[in-house]
């Protein structure tokens, strides 16, 4: 049952006891690396489920086209088209999707000593990472504040954002509602987190009262 049909004496075969440990690592290191993942970071339920079995994946068709040159291009063309139907993600999915594909593919060639171990240390590393912020200011958020279109919005806002915040910087201005408005987003570093909604209350007076959104930077990028 195990048996290809177009084995030979001399072709690679693989045991169904060496295959199912394979597997099993694999499952076990897909595992490890999303709950390493979700430590201090949002998580979709589609993309957790993607990282606990890629490495499988990855494993068993490395396991299937080893020493096939024809199969192994033919596998990697198709695992390009995936990109093209998947939604743009942030550089930490990516870069986990990849670590979890190495993963898989370290199991597929059945050098499972090293998969656990290489696992292990990406792992420990994203945690760590994850719990120092490495990378993130303390008080960076990304300020959108909705103006009427007469409003000369180049200075109105300067001296407020130099009492509450340390740096700022108009990123975008663009026109919404037929023109009559428009929306500026600001990347800020405020002083003091804790006084955010006292910046929104004096902006409002500003502004006319119009939308004014305050969120971490990323916020709302889609995910995969």
């Amino acid at each position: 049952m195990f048996k290809g049909l177009f084995d030979s004496a001399s072709a690679y075969t693989i045991s169904v006891e060496n295959f199912l440990l394979c597997v099993g690592v694999a499952l076990g290191i897909g595992l490890f690396l999303i709950l390493c993942y979700s430590f201090r970071n949002r998580c979709s339920k589609s993309f957790g489920a993607t990282i606990a079995i890629l490495p499988t994946i990855v494993c068993v068709v490395i396991m299937m086209v080893n020493g096939n040159i024809g199969a192994g291009v033919a596998v990697a063309g198709a695992f390009g088209l995936v990109r093209f139907r998947s939604l743009p993600g942030t550089a930490r999915e990516i870069a986990m999707l990849f670590l979890a594909m190495c993963a898989g593919l370290i199991c597929g060639m059945g050098y499972l000593g090293y998969a656990i171990l290489f696992s292990l240390i990406m792992g420990v590393v994203c945690v760590l990472y994850s719990a120092v912020n490495l990378g993130s200011s303390k008080g960076g958020r990304t300020l959108t504040i909705t103006i009427p279109e007469d409003l000369d919005y180049t200075e109105v806002f300067t001296d407020l954002l130099a009492e509450y915040a340390s740096s700022w910087e108009l990123e975008q201005v663009r026109t919404t509602n037929m023109g009559s408005l428009f929306r500026l987003t600001y990347y800020i570093t405020l002083k003091d987190i804790t006084k955010e909604k006292e910046l929104i209350d004096k902006l409002r007076c500003r502004n006319g009262n119009l939308e004014i959104m305050i969120s971490k930077p990323g916020f709302g990028i889609a995910e995969l």
